[in-house]
């Protein structure tokens, strides 16, 4: 059982995600497979009658028809991608035959209506961050899910999961911290999906919940230490207190312990015949050691923010632009394993849940190059610099002294 990284905070009742994993008999694995290949056969079946329209249009234009004769564009919404399925669903027959959910195409009309609108919005400049891209045609060798809404995946036990079509589904962990609020009413499932990683089935909730006997008793001390925190790569973090101690905690670069097991695997799925059985074993010992990588960055990722949360009154941080630090080829594979975003993600609403106050200082502060004795700013400093002397006579290591640079903009 495991809280995703999702948390947002509004009023009494708490938005937040929830993961099982789930134990299917061979029978319900198959019959999770087909829900999420009919996932995947109706999201690509209604993007390709979009890109057909989308290219008539285009060819239309290119003859010298004006726009108001183009051939007309049917809604891209959910439910007019749901209508236009449910006109043609008939091509594939199977659909009613194997007695499938009819949630499932539901859900992918509005995963295609959505994916639209973000493409539409970022193509007009309306939309925050990095560009986003067309949606493509999914994949089976991409992996899977399927989603339905409100509470059709529901636990009917502290190890039973019902998924409506697929039956009740055994879980691998106990949901008793989840059953017992829902039997309380102080929690409500907004939706579920199910998706398949490296070979193994888990299901996750969207949840609204009442977390406040768990805040309470986890309340951060208001007189608590307040904390500078520096993100680093050759040391994970460097937390510099109000009490005058700092902390190193040391990077446990979970990729690149994994990276002589990757390779070794790697090297023996590339040696295996494209469509064997053996190369299917192959590929799925490849993901289950991204996916062990993956768990341990995540629980790595939770311990360090939920102690902070719960034991600093204030905790200042830097805003990382991660996105563009990743460009830089050199440092993007440890950049990416270190999860800084998810981290900075998990301190914001974990904060707002315990109470400590989070406080995010901009971007262009000069954490590393300013001198805390007389002000100085190094701007010659570069990133191979771990060490520096200020024209004062302080040498500065550089973790550190942007640890205490944070802090000291509220200390």
């Amino acid at each position: 059982m495991g809280w995703l990284a999702i948390g947002e905070v509004g009023g009494e009742m708490t938005l937040q995600g929830f993961r099982l994993e789930l134990a299917p008999t061979p029978e319900q694995a198959g019959r999770l497979s087909a829900h999420e290949g009919l996932h995947r056969v109706v999201f690509n079946h209604c993007l390709a009658r979009v890109k057909a329209v989308m290219d008539q249009r285009a060819a239309e234009r290119s003859y010298g028809i004006v726009d108001a004769d183009l051939t007309p564009v049917q809604s891209w919404s959910g439910p007019g991608l749901e209508k236009y399925w449910r006109e043609t669903a008939a091509t594939y027959p199977w659909f009613a035959g194997e007695r499938m959910s009819s949630r499932v195409p539901k859900e992918a009309c509005r995963s295609l209506a959505a994916a639209l609108s973000n493409w539409s919005t970022s193509k007009a400049g309306a939309r925050r961050g990095r560009k986003v891209g067309f949606p493509g045609f999914r994949r089976r060798k991409d992996g899977g899910r399927f989603r339905m809404d409100s509470d059709r995946i529901h636990p009917t036990g502290a190890r039973a999961m019902h998924i409506p079509a697929v039956g009740v589904v055994r879980t691998r962990e106990d949901a008793t911290w989840l059953t017992g609020r829902l039997a309380e009413g102080r929690a409500r499932i907004l939706g579920g999906a199910a998706s398949r990683v490296a070979g193994r089935w888990w299901v996750s909730f969207q949840v609204e919940v009442d977390r406040t006997d768990i805040n309470a008793h986890h309340r951060a001390p208001t007189d608590g230490p307040v904390v500078g925190i520096d993100l680093g790569i050759k040391t994970y973090a460097t937390i510099a207190s109000s009490d005058g101690t700092v902390v190193e905690v040391a990077n446990p670069r979970h990729l690149a312990r994994a990276q002589r097991k990757l390779a070794r695997l790697n090297k023996a799925l590339a040696r295996t015949q494209r469509g064997s059985a053996n190369r299917a074993k192959a590929v799925r010992k490849v993901a289950q050691v991204h996916l062990d990588v993956a768990h341990a960055r995540a629980d790595f990722g939770h311990k360090f923010t939920t102690e902070l949360a719960r034991t600093k009154s204030v905790i200042v941080v830097e805003d990382l632009h991660v996105a563009g630090m990743v460009k830089n080829r050199r440092l993007a594979r440890a950049i990416s394993d270190a999860g800084w975003a998810t981290v900075l993600h998990q301190l914001a609403y974990k904060a707002a849940w315990y109470g400590s106050r989070l406080v995010v200082a901009d971007r262009w502060f000069p954490s590393s190059r300013l001198c805390s004795a007389c002000g100085v700013i190094n701007t010659e400093l570069t990133l191979a610099d771990r060490v520096w002397t200020c024209p004062c006579g302080i040498v500065h290591d550089r973790d550190v002294t942007a640890a205490r640079n944070l802090l000291g903009l509220v200390a």
